[in-house]
């Protein structure tokens, strides 16, 4: 496991120290305080990512209307 180029050996050495300093009830709050952000970024992101798709679709959709607009209008005036 990879997390922030941090190994899962650093990983437990950082949770052993904040249960020493922070104590079990402490970090117990610490963490689902770290869970609920994590959500809510994660959420954020998606939300972001659905909205730009939703926007960059829509945009194609006129340019290739207006493109095929403009295809009838060159055909009607050389034909």
């Amino acid at each position: 496991m990879d997390f922030f180029s941090v190994g899962t050996g650093e990983i437990l050495l950082i949770l052993v120290i904040g249960l020493i300093v922070f104590g079990p009830t402490r970090i117990v709050e610490i963490m689902r305080g770290l869970g609920k952000l994590m959500y809510n970024l994660r959420k954020m992101t998606s939300d972001l990512t659905t909205g730009l798709t939703r926007e960059i679709e829509e945009e194609e959709k006129k340019s290739d209307q207006l493109s095929g607009r403009e295809r009838s209008s060159k055909s009607e005036d050389t034909g």
